[in-house]
């Protein structure tokens, strides 16, 4: 299996409000950057879709090693969140229906396709590709203001 790097960011103007995302896709030293967004969204989506479209560009299984400044994404996975919101109905730790469901499902499919591992890094701290993601992602929301 290749070994890629996801770089992830998503951005929103309000939240809700106009979002954006961007994703480094890294392959063998090379760099390809995937970027979206949406009208009316939250800043949580953007996080997802920033990771879920990374692992839909990849043509097959992978090593992928994902770096995110969104605790919310990560600790899903690293600290077992979404299976116990698959367990529960799809209900959090407060009984109440997970918001992004219908992200969360999506990525989940494409999170078992790969061999994970999440690095988390602070935003707005100088981590040159993470700045990078954040600017773009900024600039897609602001397409959509």
């Amino acid at each position: 299996m290749k070994d890629i790097t996801l770089i992830t960011d998503g951005a929103c103007l309000g939240n809700p409000g106009p979002g954006g995302w961007a994703c480094i896709v890294r392959v063998d030293g090379s760099d390809h950057m995937l970027k979206g967004g949406a009208p009316d969204t939250t800043n949580n989506r953007m996080e997802i879709s920033a990771v879920l479209e990374g692992l839909r560009s990849l043509a097959e299984p992978a090593n992928v090693l994902i770096i995110s400044d969104s605790r919310y994404t990560i600790d899903a996975f690293e600290k077992n969140w979404i299976g116990n919101w698959i367990k529960n109905g799809w209900k959090n730790a407060s009984k109440k229906p997970v918001k992004n469901r219908d992200l969360w499902e999506q990525l989940h499919a494409e999170i078992n396709k790969h061999q994970i591992s999440w690095q988390w890094v602070k935003g707005h701290s100088g981590h040159p590709d993470n700045e990078m993601v954040d600017q773009v992602a900024r600039e897609e929301a602001d397409r959509f203001s």
